[in-house]
């Protein structure tokens, strides 16, 4: 299976070790995209996982797993990144009511005792 992330290598060989943490991400950019794999899956342990600790209070492990179910997401586009930890990315889904749809931020993700975490992200239109 191709990762749902658009890198080009299978799923077993991209995010699925980020998933089963046989490893972790070592950039902002491959955390971005194993995130965007786990709301493709969904694995919303995942992503509540990856979330920076002090911000977990404002993020719900069943609602992300819920977003992650209800579209279906299709193409994950790097835009850019900048410096070590801002990613802009456009996040192509279809909602539940079969609506094609883009999601477009800038993400900060923060090292904290050698892993990478989602810390935001700024909506852009």
């Amino acid at each position: 299976m191709n990762c749902p992330c658009c890198s080009g290598k299978s799923y077993e060989e991209c995010c699925k070790p980020f998933h089963t943490k046989t490893k972790f991400p070592q950039t902002a950019e491959e955390l971005m995209r194993s995130r965007f794999s786990a709301f493709a899956i969904p694995n919303g342990e995942y992503l509540m996982d990856t979330t920076f600790p002090a911000k977990r209070k404002l993020h719900n492990k069943k609602d992300l797993q819920e977003w992650g179910e209800m579209n279906d997401w299709t193409k994950l586009e790097i835009i850019k990144t900048s410096g070590k930890n801002l990613v802009e990315f456009k996040a192509h889904y279809n909602d539940e009511n079969g609506t094609t749809q883009i999601h477009h931020e800038i993400s900060l993700f923060e090292k904290l005792n050698n892993r990478w975490y989602y810390v935001s992200g700024k909506f852009l239109d």
